[in-house]
């Protein structure tokens, strides 16, 4: 990579690009100079992709027909079959079959940020059957498990749409109300357009303060908060990232209080919190001054107009590094209705949401038990326990 020009563009595959079963998305593009300091393994047609950091997270991936400016991050191995004994299709299933991924979770080392090196990770054995019974198993894996992904991706844009519907529900909720006869006026917002005439504007300084009480300890629940999920305990995440030893002077928040991810405000990681707990000095913490109940709060910060007016006020120079400041958010406008209507605002969205909620555990079960089958297959027919007359069908 030395002596490329800093305006040189390349895509760039880091580990969150890659999701558990395989599959490559949301590739970035980057100038040269401006690309992190990993982006630096060039690959080639063939090659299989392999975290050696975060073992966890089976981000193995095959590399198919790449352009030529494609570079991955050095968080993984590169592995490039031995064509004479290896071929590439099945290579990228064997690198998946249960055995070998409990090898290089075993192996791995650190338990906040687990990862293999490059020479444990060759020392892991694969049984390789001759190249045409490879070839057999590579097609009908590929044949078997699109059909299982084919699956899986239609529940998920079920999925998808409940949460479209969902927001939008919220959405129109929290900026128009639930009367679609009460008369309207202009807030003189361009987020919020009009708003029922007894609905009132407030600047959020006077509906927010900010809290900044430190722990004395870090001995309390360590909360964490993002787009998807809001303020939640960190304990009910599957995150493994570095956590500081020591929590004291870590800010406290309580149940009602709004906690901004400063560093992720402009996605929407923002939210009320259900309970007492601790959240990292880089968060900031306010206190209501009772013009909005908290679980309305809630609902606007899930809403999308409310989030788009959090980015536009966020600053930085780059969109992925924007920052919202209290100075900046206290000078945000948002809508403020009696606290009737933001009750029965509370209550309708959450019997809608009830109503779903059926479909959406089923959905979610159904998909997990379709990712686990694939798996189960893939590792079945790896290691030779499925009949090639079966296969050759």
């Amino acid at each position: 990579m030395e002596g490329t020009e800093p305006e040189y563009e390349l895509q760039y595959i880091d580990i969150g690009n890659v999701d558990f079963n395989g599959n490559v998305h949301d590739v970035i593009t980057y100038k040269f100079e401006d690309a992190p300091s990993r982006a630096r393994r060039i690959v080639r047609h063939g090659d299989i992709i392999i975290s050696t950091v975060r073992t966890y997270l089976q981000a193995i991936a095959p590399i198919e027909n790449p352009p030529k400016n494609l570079i991955v991050s050095t968080g993984f191995a590169v592995v490039r079959p031995n064509r004479s004994l290896f071929d590439a299709r099945f290579c990228k299933y064997a690198l998946r079959e249960n055995h070998f991924l409990w090898e290089v979770e075993s192996r791995s080392t650190g338990v906040s940020y687990p990862a293999i090196n490059a020479f444990d990770l060759a020392d892991i054995r694969i049984s390789l059957p001759d190249l045409a019974t490879q070839r057999l198993i590579a097609d009908y894996l590929d044949r078997e498990t699109a059909h299982i992904d084919a699956l899986v991706t239609e529940k998920e844009k079920m999925l998808a749409l409940l949460e479209e519907k969902r927001t939008a529900l919220i959405s129109h909720a929290v900026t128009r109300g639930l009367n679609p006869d009460a008369p309207m006026k202009p807030s003189g917002l361009d987020w919020l357009g009009n708003i029922p005439a007894h609905w009132k504007v407030e600047r959020a300084k006077n509906i927010f303060s900010v809290r900044d009480q430190r722990s004395q300890t870090g001995d309390e629940e360590l909360l964490t908060v993002s787009h998807i999920t809001g303020v939640t305990p960190r304990s009910e995440k599957n995150v493994y990232m570095f956590q500081a030893n020591n929590k004291a002077g870590y800010k406290r928040c309580y149940p009602g209080d709004l906690v901004v991810n400063t560093l992720w405000a402009w996605m929407g990681a923002m939210g009320i919190s259900p309970l007492e707990g601790i959240v990292s000095p880089d968060y900031h913490v306010y206190t209501s001054k009772g013009l909005l109940l908290p679980e309305f709060a809630e609902l606007l910060c899930r809403s999308k107009p409310f989030v788009a007016e959090i980015n536009r006020w966020s600053k930085g120079v780059w969109s992925s590094r924007l920052r919202l400041y209290p100075e900046n958010f206290f000078d945000m406008r948002l809508p403020v209705p009696p606290h009737e209507d933001q009750r029965e605002i509370v209550k309708f969205i959450g019997i809608e949401q009830q109503k779903n909620n059926g479909l959406i555990k089923t959905l979610h079960q159904s998909i997990a038990l379709a990712k686990e089958r694939r798996a189960a297959l893939i590792t079945t027919a790896v290691t030779g326990q499925i009949p090639f007359e079966e296969m050759r069908q």
